[in-house]
């Protein structure tokens, strides 16, 4: 069976053996973090930049074993970030290192069976104990990506009153109160998709990531990078079946003759090539303003952009997969086998349409995004 079909998460071995490559710190990004560091291919810490964080991305978006990547660090990709920047030292020299090392892991716990994409709309509650010195936590969360042996949770929590106003950020470490069950979905449950239930988890004030009330914008902040981070997988993952269609179309004998000699599968494989390099000139581009743009700068020049980028990305994921799938045939809904890599990414597409954003919610944001710097005198 592939990793993928054991639905089983990635062993503890396999995680340590990750982290020891440098792997889980080149995902990060660059950063004080990387400092001293020998990451894969050699490159020193202080010359590493977005591009190669990029590649990193990618090359686990070409396994094409969505599930079970997601396993491997996506917890860790979206969930440190808020602690790494918006973290007191204390709590950035403890809870970096032990998940950069592999020896904790961590998770980005934001979505509830009552808001998903409208993120203002969270119930979980963290109220003050009256000696002043801990939250309590009580709530739910839902469709937590590896989450169900997490150590850490970065958590989205009602602190204030109602809307965005309201909503904090704390690092809830695993102890009494927090329970976690997983969640069955249409891909592997090797992601460790988890409800999570906490329940008086008593979490130190010190654990509060950013200003009290302010954890709006470092959620927003956040979604940033893990929005380009799920187009660096999903372009990887059009890429890598648009290559097993091209090898399978040339390979594949019908009615005399390769299956690439049909006009018709000539024209599907266009139309994948054409939505795989549009999405990845269009990713390179950000890439380079990441690599010009201080964390701030990022975070408001971008986020339009960022956000029609995972749009359009999922939505040519979507067409290209299909278009694979009609050159497979039956291969493409076989779960081993030649199409086998066609069969997952079917199985998995929605996954990247939905989580960090559903496509509706990122094209809305981006039109916005753009009505604040569109001049209000501009006429026809």
């Amino acid at each position: 069976p592939t990793l993928d079909d054991t639905d089983k998460e990635p062993p503890k071995s396999l995680y340590l053996a990750y982290a020891h490559t440098g792997l889980f710190a080149a995902r990060m990004g660059p950063g004080p973090h990387l400092r001293g560091v020998v990451l894969p291919g050699g490159i020193l810490g202080e010359e590493f930049d977005y591009f190669h964080e990029q590649i990193a991305h990618e090359e686990m978006g070409r396994l094409c074993c969505p599930g079970f990547v997601d396993g491997l660090g996506t917890g860790l990709v979206i969930g440190l970030p808020p602690v790494m920047v918006f973290g007191n030292n204390e709590l950035k020299a403890k809870v970096v290192s032990e998940c950069l090392r592999g020896e904790k892991s961590i998770c980005l716990a934001i979505s509830e069976p009552f808001a998903g994409s409208d993120v203002a709309d969270i119930k979980c509650t963290a109220v003050k104990s009256a000696c002043g010195k801990f939250y309590i936590v009580n709530g739910v969360k839902k469709w937590i990506t590896q989450g169900q042996n997490a150590d850490y949770f970065t958590t989205a929590v009602r602190t204030g009153g109602v809307g965005v106003g309201g909503i904090s950020l704390l690092l809830i470490e695993r102890s009494e109160g927090v329970e976690t069950k997983k969640i069955k979905t249409s891909y592997s449950g090797g992601a460790g998709t988890t409800y999570i239930i906490f329940e008086d988890v008593k979490v130190p004030v010190t654990n509060l990531l950013g200003k009290e009330n302010a954890g709006f914008k470092s959620i927003m902040y956040n979604f940033n990078h893990e929005r380009w981070f799920i187009v660096c997988g999903i372009n990887a993952n059009s890429r890598r079946i648009t290559e097993e269609s091209f090898k399978w179309a040339s390979q594949r004998t019908v009615f005399g003759k390769p299956l690439i000699e049909q006009p018709v599968i000539r024209q599907k494989l266009a139309r994948m090539l054409s939505r795989v390099e549009s999405v990845q000139n269009w990713l390179d581009n950000i890439t380079y303003q990441m690599t010009k743009m201080s964390y701030k700068e990022q975070s408001t020049a971008l986020a339009g952009p960022i956000a029609l980028l995972k749009q359009y990305s999922t939505r040519c994921c979507l067409e290209v997969s299909d278009d694979a799938c009609q050159i497979f045939g039956g291969r493409a809904i076989t779960r081993s086998g030649m199409g086998q890599f066609v069969e997952r990414i079917q199985r998995a597409i929605k996954f990247g349409a939905i989580l960090g954003g559903s496509e509706e919610i990122m094209a809305d944001l981006a039109v916005r995004q753009a009505m604040k710097v569109f001049p209000k005198t501009a006429k026809l």
